[in-house]
């Protein structure tokens, strides 16, 4: 696992410590409040356009960042909670997606595998 991952990881457990958070942090918590983050990260694009979305404010930009911090730092401890190299799974996905979606097959649509 990076070592940058690792100490985010060991950041975050501190965190939780020295406020006494673990007792919440479960599993289950942390993926419903993963969840919530995330959703918190779509209402900044709820009812933009596609062009809009792309296009947005350096203070709208900030706030997304933020949003994009808190999934990630969820989903860090939720990693960590259950013993997943976070870095590994996400290649380990990328390369069970190469063999779904095949370029010959999958190049400019957004159909899912199974239509291919």
């Amino acid at each position: 696992m990076s070592t940058d991952i690792e100490a985010l990881q060991a950041s975050l457990r501190t965190f939780a410590a020295e406020r006494e958070w673990e007792q919440f942090h479960s599993p289950k918590n942390l993926a419903a409040a993963l969840s919530v983050e995330a959703a918190e990260l779509l209402e900044h694009f709820q009812w933009l356009t596609e062009e809009e979305s792309r296009l947005i404010s350096a203070e709208k930009r900030e706030a997304v960042a933020e949003e994009v911090a808190d999934v990630f730092l969820y989903l860090l401890q939720l990693a960590d909670k259950l013993g997943i190299d976070p870095l590994d799974a996400a290649h380990k996905k990328l390369l069970a997606n190469a063999v779904k979606y095949p370029v010959e097959r999958a190049k400019g649509t957004s159909k899912k595998y199974s239509e291919l």
